[in-house]
């Protein structure tokens, strides 16, 4: 770790050797002109060595490129002056809290393993002449009476198939798999097992988002994440939210293929957890799944028509475990799956897992729970009452809608800082790659980094008389190039248009206007939050002071903002490790009061109000200075 003091500026950061010096000065709040983000063609990064060494890339003329120079002591760097703000710096980056908020996850989750499906083993007494009960009664009798404590006792029909084999092949000795039941001291016995077999117990939690599927693989024996991955959920190509994907169901085939294609992917990364681990599918034992109503309609093939209209209903908001293998899973035919519930028709089994993951059910602070995305879902509340909503807020924030919009991905710009003088830009992508487009985070920052800078005025729109060439003309109204076609790996401009502003306030105004209404619902204001918990992939690179700026996020204090990541899938690998946090899914549920906004006059009355940026009302923003 070193020491990197930048001057004039004269503001000092840690780094490690293997961090440039370009996103070093990111993260110390200092600009440093970059249009290229940092994949080291633009060449208008200069930086000049004061003190200490570095290596990197020297620029002719002297001085040394920003993104491709690294520290190998302190050193003091200074800022050319066609980089500097009159000796002045940006504010630092909000210091983020997710450190913080993963160590506090263990403690609001009660992790007391007690798995769904249990494994234990029993050694039977062999048949005689005075004892010739058939081996399930055998098998029963020992279960229900015997080194267990006293059930109600179902079988699976599957398990009498292998049953002869597979008591006898291992000197009476086997390992019985019991899954609890909806009643106390109700089991099914699902499998049975030849000798110990405990030591193989393995759970998938798995999250299916709109936009990507992500997986655990967990020991059950210890609690323990042996691996995790994530794709793109392949329904995309079919419609980007949920809204199109439920239209292109109506088709011939629509609903069929969807189901396939979300089967398909669920196939892959259990291969791919499987082989990445060394492990084998026979000891999986269950799969848990969070995800969204209309996700859940997809993969389990149910009509999803009466979701898109008025009243919004769903074919169930509830669903019984099942074999895995029914829906063309590939996994032995004892494994069941489990979904969360749901609410309502836009409030998901996700939402659900994610509150419970994040413990909110269990504290008593009055907060606002928000997951940000195509179908941005928000609820409020504390362990006492909770209320929800969904905004339908688009793909915006995910890059759909913007004229260079992408995922995140390498090459995706993910932080932008705008000169106020000369209106250049500090761009990173993410790799240090050409860039390639803009995605979310990237697109508030460059947003919030535009208004800031007085490139823009509140509605949105472009001031055409500064003395810049960036800001030009185009074909969807006035537009600003960030990137020059030279510096970018799709050969011509990356631009932000008028347009591409007009999506994202609606986007950021659907949200607030659900917070507000929300709150507003229940006889309360932002001043009375005491936690805003921010999750989802999107929402843990959200920079809160760019989000604020925009109108996306209340403005209140900074430490009440807590980011919480993925915690969907937090939520289905609490349920897969512990039965007693399934159970609360279910009463998380039941205690949730839905407020249907699509339906609600004041809902529309606060959306028009945050079409401007950040509101219309201006003492929302206290911290947000416009002169």
């Amino acid at each position: 770790m070193n020491n990197i003091t930048f001057l004039p500026a004269d503001v000092t950061v840690i780094a490690d050797q293997d961090e440039n010096l370009l996103r070093a000065a990111m993260r110390a709040g200092v600009h440093i002109n970059s249009s290229c983000g940092g994949a080291g063609v633009c060449n208008k990064c200069r930086i000049f060595l004061e003190r200490g060494l570095v290596t990197g890339e020297a620029l002719p003329g002297g001085g040394w490129k920003a993104c491709a120079t690294f520290p190998v002591s302190d050193v003091v760097i200074r800022v050319p002056v066609e980089s500097q703000m009159d000796r002045k710096v940006v504010r630092p980056l909000t210091a983020r809290k997710a450190a913080s908020w993963i160590k506090a996850q263990d403690e609001v989750i009660d992790w007391k393993l007690h798995p769904v499906v249990r494994k234990h083993v029993i050694s039977l007494p062999q048949p005689s002449l005075k004892d010739s009960v058939s081996d399930l009664d055998r098998l029963k009798r020992e279960v229900v009476q015997g080194r267990l404590q006293s059930i109600s006792l179902e079988v699976d029909n599957q398990v009498l198939f292998d049953l002869p084999e597979n008591v006898r092949s291992n000197d009476w000795r086997v390992t019985v798999s019991l899954m609890e039941g909806p009643k106390k001291d109700a089991c099914r016995l699902i499998r049975v097992e030849p000798g110990d077999t405990t030591g193989q117990h393995l759970a998938v939690a798995v999250d299916i988002g709109t936009t990507t599927v992500s997986a655990q693989l967990v020991n059950l024996e210890s609690g323990e994440v042996l691996e995790e991955i994530s794709n793109y959920n392949p329904q995309i190509s079919y419609g980007e939210d949920v809204i199109s994907r439920i239209e292109f169901a109506k088709k011939k085939e629509g609903l069929k293929t969807l189901q396939k294609k979300i089967i398909e992917c669920l196939n892959e990364l259990l291969n791919e957890l499987f082989t990445n681990t060394d492990r084998e599918k026979d000891a999986l034992s269950f799969i848990t799944v969070a995800a969204n109503t209309v996700m859940i309609h997809f993969l389990l093939g149910l009509d999803t028509r009466f979701l898109r209209t008025q009243p919004y209903t769903p074919v169930a908001t509830q669903f019984p475990p099942f074999r895995a293998i029914e829906s063309g899973i590939n996994v032995p035919a004892h494994v069941h799956m489990f979904l969360g519930p749901c609410v309502a028709s836009y409030v998901g089994a996700d939402i659900v897992a994610g509150v419970v993951g994040v413990g909110l059910n269990r504290h008593p602070e009055l907060t606002l729970f928000i997951d940000l995305g195509t179908n941005g879902e928000i609820v409020l509340g504390n362990q006492d009452w909770m209320a929800c909503a969904a905004c339908s807020a688009g793909p915006a924030f995910e890059g759909g809608g913007i004229t260079h919009g992408m995922r995140a991905a390498e090459g995706a710009v993910e932080v932008v800082h705008i000169h106020p003088h000369t209106f250049e830009p500090m761009v990173l992508t993410i790799g240090g790659r050409k860039a390639s487009g803009i995605c979310g985070s990237g697109i508030i920052s460059l947003l919030a980094g535009l208004f800031m800078a007085g490139v823009l005025d509140q509605q949105g729109k472009f001031y055409n008389d500064l003395k810049t060439d960036r800001v030009r003309p185009g074909r969807d109204g006035w537009e600003y190039v960030l990137i020059e076609a030279e510096s970018t790996s799709i050969d011509r401009d990356i631009v932000f248009t008028e347009a591409d502003i007009e999506n994202l306030i609606r986007a950021k105004g659907a949200m607030f206007a659900g917070y507000y209404t929300l709150l507003e619902s229940v006889g309360m204001g932002f001043e009375d939050l005491e936690r805003i918990i921010l999750a989802g992939s999107f929402g843990s690179y959200l920079d809160i002071d760019q989000a604020v700026t925009i109108g996306l996020l209340p403005d209140i204090s900074r430490d009440r903002f807590f980011f919480a990541g993925n915690s969907s899938l937090l939520g289905a690998k609490a349920s897969a490790v512990s039965w007693p946090v399934t159970k609360d899914l279910y009463k998380v549920a039941k205690m949730m009061t839905h407020f249907d906004l699509s339906d609600s006059p004041r809902f529309m009355e606060h959306y028009v109000s945050c079409l401007f940026l950040p509101h219309t009302d201006q003492r929302l923003f206290p911290s947000v200075r416009l002169d």
